[in-house]
């Protein structure tokens, strides 16, 4: 009988989002693929978890794939972690998803932490349709990624490093205009989060002036008329 493969969010701040589910879990497989053993290992000894653990990283998850769902279809159960939040969102975890249900091994992901939905709530700005763009190509690439983001009318979202903040934030203001709406959010979930709101002209002032540290989200409103409505059709909520 097949395993199975869990996909297991981490906290991206504050060990209390560590969730009685994901614990349980991590001390029932029979091993751990994490990002980075050393981060994922402090983690472990906070909650007393002794499973043990293998790297699996974008470096080697190539070469380690079938491997690992060699081990799934011998009837093994593995759950696979990041450094923080949840595995596939701007860290391993796509391919080894794919591979699986490839094979026909089940693979059940928990509910629970990521950066950029609590920073897009945060942000007040439209959250009904949304894009997720993670990071930005480093060059090639990058210009023509920000004039389609930037005509587009939905809410769109960038993880950014703080030494390349600013520069993006000038990037940005040049494709959509200096005025358009943005928020920037810091150490999401962590003691010193924040979140600044304003125009990409006023954060970029802002940042001239404050040194951003931490992870960051940023924020940008989409190419949405200041008169034109948001209309929500869809009456169902997802909590």
């Amino acid at each position: 009988m097949a395993g199975k493969l869990y996909i297991v969010p981490t906290p991206v701040g504050n060990l209390g989002d560590m969730s009685p589910r994901a614990i349980e879990t991590l001390k029932q497989v029979s091993l751990i693929l994490a990002e980075d053993t050393r981060t994922s290992g402090v983690l472990m000894k906070q909650f007393d978890i002794t499973t043990p653990l293998v790297s699996h990283h974008k470096y080697n998850e190539h070469e380690t794939i079938d491997t690992i769902v060699s081990r799934l279809e011998a009837g093994e159960s593995i759950a696979l972690v990041s450094d923080a939040g949840t595995p596939g969102i701007s860290d391993p975890g796509f391919l080894l998803s794919r591979q699986c249900r490839r094979a026909g091994v089940e693979v059940e992901t928990l509910p629970g932490p990521t950066a950029f939905v609590p920073a897009l709530v945060n942000s007040g700005l439209p959250c009904d349709r949304f894009v997720f763009e993670g990071f930005l190509p480093q060059k090639k690439g990058r210009a023509s990624r920000l004039e389609i983001l930037s005509a587009d009318p939905r809410t769109f979202i960038l993880y950014e490093s703080p030494l390349r903040l600013l520069k993006t934030l000038e990037q940005l203001a040049l494709a959509c205009g200096s005025d358009r709406q943005a928020s920037v959010s810091r150490e999401i979930s962590k003691l010193h989060n924040q979140t600044i709101n304003g125009t990409l002209a006023q954060l970029i002032e802002h940042f001239k002036m404050n040194t951003p540290r931490g992870e960051i989200v940023i924020i940008v409103a989409g190419n949405v008329a200041d008169d034109e409505p948001r209309v929500h059709q869809n009456k169902f909520k997802q909590k």
